[in-house]
């Protein structure tokens, strides 16, 4: 298995009464609520922890985009990325992902991956994601277009990257009489493309077509829907396309707290990860999931399966549930390990860092499960996925 440390960067300074006044920390609440020196403090502090990743051994670290909001500080990963290119030596660095079309021009993007990729000497993956749909309301962009315009902007940013220029592209909604990257990325043909997200079957189409078999990530879900939307890549690709998946091809990020032992875990975890899910987290489904962003299929089966979103979430909640494993070495393995033959993934990416998590709790969770989980789980290989699975 590869284990990949994700960091969502998070304003952990969030003043959680905010709900009193507002119904999410996502594109509404006032930009007031920000310290811009507790801010800057954070984002070394972030840095730093995602250093201690790679000296620890993860196989990645990971960084995202999100705007305007408390949830994420990253505006433009690639920042962060750059950041970590030249204080980093083993670990690959994942940006999952960039919001390639929500710009205007993918291939500023194009070109600063590639910088990227130069910069790190090809340990870049890039991430596409068509965002959420918060970031149609910050962006002021049209929700019913993100597919076309997401699919659009990827075949226009490969081609930059693999097709010699200069070029034209004429598509329905980028128009470049030019098109040169200079540089070229150093990964051939191009950086690995992973995508992540919360289950659309168009994206699970897209991802799991022959010319791509990119990788698939899925977050934030009960195990149980994280292994139906699992399940579907590999019967796209079975029965759709005519081929056997791998489990590289599928990934998993699963919010994680290391202690001594079970009991410490859940105290000193309990407050942060309820803060995450009940007040990071916060968005009204209209607001997560906009007119026009999902087909009418996919808008009934997202619908369906993210009941929970609007639903107050204890801890017992998360870890009965599989959207938290908790507790000592021993038993985060064993959790891991087992979702890892249930779902068949190859990839896992935990998130030890989430909402308020103080510097100190981190930093011990990232430590903890670095030295004393990690080893384990890099030493396991996903079971051949031939039946389904009852999973609780």
């Amino acid at each position: 298995m590869k284990v990949f440390l994700f960091h969502l960067m998070p304003y952990s300074y969030l003043d959680l009464d905010y709900t009193d006044k507002y119904n999410s920390c996502w594109v509404v609440l006032p930009n007031s609520y920000f310290d811009e020196t507790k801010g800057m403090e954070l984002y070394h502090r972030y840095l730093d922890e995602l250093e201690l990743g790679d000296q620890l051994g993860f196989d990645g670290v990971c960084v995202n985009e999100h705007h305007q909001n408390a949830y994420g500080l990253m505006p433009s990963p690639v920042v962060i990325a750059a950041a970590l290119s030249r204080r980093t030596e083993q670990a690959k660095i994942a940006i999952l992902g960039s919001a390639f079309g929500l710009r205007d021009n993918p291939l500023t993007l194009a070109e600063e991956h590639a910088m990227l990729d130069h910069l790190t000497k090809g340990r870049i993956i890039t991430g596409m994601v068509r965002g959420v749909g918060a970031e149609y309301y910050s962006s002021g962009a049209n929700p019913a277009y993100s597919h076309a315009r997401f699919q659009e902007a990827h075949d226009l940013v490969v081609q930059s990257w693999t097709k010699p220029g200069p070029f034209e592209f004429e598509g329905s909604h980028y128009h470049f009489r030019y098109v040169n990257v200079w540089p070229r990325p150093v990964q051939k043909p191009h950086p690995p493309i992973w995508c992540p997200s919360q289950g659309s079957r168009e994206t699970i189409l897209w991802a799991a077509h022959p010319d791509r078999k990119y990788t698939y990530l899925h977050t934030y879900s009960p195990i149980g829907v994280a292994k139906r939307y699992m399940d579907m890549y590999r019967e796209i690709a079975e029965e759709e396309y005519g081929y056997t998946s791998k489990p590289d091809q599928l990934g998993w990020a699963v919010l994680s707290y290391v202690a001594e032992t079970d009991e410490i875990a859940y105290r000193e975890a309990k407050e942060h990860i309820e803060a995450f899910f009940n007040k990071f987290l916060n968005l009204p489904f209209e607001m997560l999931f906009p007119p026009g962003y999902l087909t009418p299929a996919s808008m009934k089966s997202v619908s369906s399966n993210k009941k929970h979103l609007s639903e107050e979430k204890t801890i017992d909640f998360l870890i009965e549930n599989g959207m938290f494993a908790c507790g000592s070495p021993e038993t985060v393995r064993q959790i891991l390990e087992e979702r890892q033959k249930q779902l068949g993934f190859e990839n896992i990416l935990p998130m030890l860092q989430f909402g308020t998590l103080p510097k100190d709790l981190t930093r011990k969770n990232i430590e903890m499960f670095g030295r004393e989980v990690m080893p384990h789980l890099q030493r396991t290989s996903a079971p051949k996925q031939t039946a389904e699975v009852s999973v609780a």
